[in-house]
């Protein structure tokens, strides 16, 4: 009988596997062996792409006459430093005693692709059957369920395809332009940057994302602040007023007067105190009262570009780093997979999801968590969240949401401070949804202030009042927003003189008495900056920074890279020294090279930098990876866009 063989991205996951299927043998070099098994690795990648001047020495020098190059038939070599392990790995795959190889790489596009390549250069024993283990988590249970449920390799050739493809188009536009837009405006570059020589390096999604920090450094830097003048007015008794603003409508005097700045304000101080000076001595009246109870759910759990955007804010971190600490704690069998786009549990993982409270109920030696446990528990919280939002098999592609596995606890003790800190982060966001909603009173009241006898002119003031009245998952996910009214306007009683309580005796119809009226400067201010992380959900949006985060699951398509190139895509930008970041902060900053990189490609392919088109390749490799279009559809269209493009920039020279 033969045996079979598994082959992991890396040598602490091979050890993984090794302990799930109990191999205690002694570990030779490169590999793990018992009388049923065999498990080796990779390190990351083995194979690479060549580059052109292996196809022929004369493509080594940057030549208009040599390009566009796209090869025909694709070179792949061996990664020198590595060369050692691929034979190990190759020897194996060609074993005559090998019935089973399981291809056990990381479950994604990425991984997928390290592993074919490997496949495709080491030509494995044909007798043997692939199969492909996909899993959820690094846990001893996941792994064995992987292992058992493997299906055939040929059921990801899709996903093959899309990743095979990514990598060719990344190849052939980042080689064919980036050499192009060198020859044509290098030397014009290395004037302005007062260098000898410059080379411009081109990405189809790293000048995208250069597109969207430069044009936003620039909208700030152009912007002018401009003054308004907002209108207050203070109603009721004296002892218990509410202040409320004026916003023009059609009844208003000023309805479409080019005096306003805006609804909400005039342009010239001097308006505004004729605007005043028009109200003095008139009636109000309350013309409607809306009483409402308002409640709000815990936000949906973390994928891979919210996680990172939460630990830019929080911890001001880079969202590589971010990455590199989720992945250890993968690794550590503390969370479930990270490279997810999902925030959303599947039907079967939500069907067990006590196991996840239980062990960390059991294993977590937190005193703050176990507090949040020990109220589901005495509160008696439901656990069945089958017909909730955080459940959605369609919204689910490779992995879902990142969430803890309640396992690993072996492993926490030894943690830095700052992956600790991080894991309590995804256990708090997780262990809210199982919370109840948390529970605002609200008070919305207009007041109508006669301005003349016949009422041909009404001008009227808002005031409104949010009150949370029960905290409810807000007891975890304490806001951290100064502003945020939850925050703020938290009460457990009600006192007489709060706005609230003002704004909930009063009555529709009710005349009520103008304190006074005050003007209120305001300004415009100008967008703010990306930090690491908003760039992220930035990328993740095609290019929008979306800041509600309700409105940011609803819209998302396909974004500007995946979660897992998106963090290694920012720190190329700033290795290339086209962007800055600021260490303390995590703003991000275009450089004066970065920004002179951004104006070539806005001159000669301007489409480069739209977010839209960035996206719509990243959608079509999805369409590939859904077998939805066939891959040498894609190939063609890649073809002629490079094509045409460079007719059109060789034209201008």
């Amino acid at each position: 009988m033969g045996k079979s063989l598994l082959i992991t991205e890396k040598p602490s996951v091979a050890m993984e596997f090794a302990k799930a299927l109990k191999i205690t043998t002694n570990r030779k070099n490169g590999y793990l062996e018992s009388d049923k098994w065999i498990i080796t690795w990779c390190v990351g990648h083995l194979v690479t792409m060549s580059y052109p001047e292996k196809y022929d020495e004369k493509l080594k020098f940057w030549r208009l006459d040599t390009l566009p190059f796209i090869p025909e038939n694709w070179k792949y070599e061996i990664i020198p430093n590595v060369a050692n392990q691929f034979n190990i790995v190759k020897e194996l795959m060609q074993r005559e005693d090998i019935d089973v190889i399981y291809n056990a790489g990381d479950s994604g596009r990425e991984g997928e692709y390290i592993q074919r390549l490997v496949f495709m250069m080491a030509k494995p024993n044909p007798k043997a059957e692939m199969k492909r283990v996909w899993i959820d988590s690094q846990t001893e249970e996941e792994i064995l369920r992987g292992i058992k449920e493997a299906k055939p390799l040929s059921e990801y050739d899709s996903l093959s395809d899309s990743a095979y493809l990514r990598a060719k188009e990344d190849y052939l536009i980042g080689i064919n332009f980036s050499r192009l837009l060198s020859i044509i405006y290098g030397r014009r570059l290395a004037q302005s940057l007062q260098e000898d020589k410059a080379s411009i390096s081109v990405g189809r999604v790293m000048t995208c994302v250069l597109g969207m920090i430069v044009s936003r450094e620039r909208e700030i830097r152009n912007f002018v602040k401009t003054k308004y003048y907002k209108i207050v007015g203070e109603f009721g008794e004296s002892n218990s007023s509410f202040k409320a603003e004026w916003k023009v409508n059609e009844k208003s005097k000023y309805f479409e007067s080019p005096k306003l700045y805006n609804e909400t304000g005039f342009k010239k101080e001097s308006d505004s105190k004729e605007f005043i000076s028009l109200l003095a001595g008139k009636n109000a009246v309350i013309s409607s009262l809306k009483k409402s109870k308002q409640k709000e759910n815990p936000p949906l759990l973390f994928n891979l570009a919210e996680i990172q955007n939460e630990c830019t804010k929080r911890f001001k971190i880079k969202p590589d780093e971010t990455l590199d600490v989720i992945q250890n704690l993968y690794e550590k069998k503390l969370v479930t997979y990270p490279r997810t786009d999902a925030r959303v549990l599947s039907t079967a993982v939500a069907k067990e999801i006590t196991k996840n409270l239980n062990g960390i109920a059991r294993g977590m030696k937190d005193e703050e968590i176990q507090g949040y446990i020990k109220k589901m528990v005495d509160e008696k919280y439901s656990t069945n969240i089958l017909k909730t939002k955080y459940v959605n098999d369609s919204k689910i592609t490779d992995h879902y949401a990142i969430i803890p596995t309640g396992q690993g606890y072996e492993n926490f003790n030894q943690l830095p401070d700052l992956q600790k800190q991080i894991y309590k982060v995804i256990v708090k966001r997780f262990l809210a949804i199982f919370y109840p909603p948390a529970a605002y009173s609200k008070v919305q009241v207009t007041v109508d202030v006669e301005i003349d006898e016949e009422k041909k002119n009404i001008e009227t003031f808002y005031a409104s009042e949010k009150v949370c009245v029960n905290q409810g998952y807000l007891e975890i996910l304490k806001p951290q927003n100064k502003n945020s009214t939850a925050n703020e306007k938290n009460v457990e009683k009600n006192d007489e003189n709060s706005s609230l309580e003002i704004l909930k005796k009063l009555k529709k119809g009710q005349k009520i008495e103008i304190q006074n009226f005050e003007i209120k400067e305001a300004e415009t201010s100008p967008p703010s900056r990306y930090n690491s992380g908003s760039l992220i959900l930035a990328m993740e949006n095609a290019g929008k920074l979306i800041e509600d985060e309700e409105l940011r699951e609803q819209i998302k398509g396909a974004g500007i890279g995946t979660s897992a190139t998106r963090g290694g895509i920012i720190e190329k930008l700033e290795k290339i020294r086209y962007i800055e970041i600021n260490k303390k902060t995590q703003i991000v900053t275009p450089t004066n090279k970065g920004e002179k990189i951004y104006d070539i490609v806005k001159q000669s392919m301007p489409d480069m930098l739209n977010p839209k088109l960035t996206a719509s390749w990243e959608k079509g490799l999805d369409m590939v990876a859904k077998k939805e279009i066939e891959p040498d559809e894609f190939m063609t269209k890649l073809k002629k866009y490079i094509n045409s493009k460079f007719d059109k920039l060789v034209v201008k020279m």
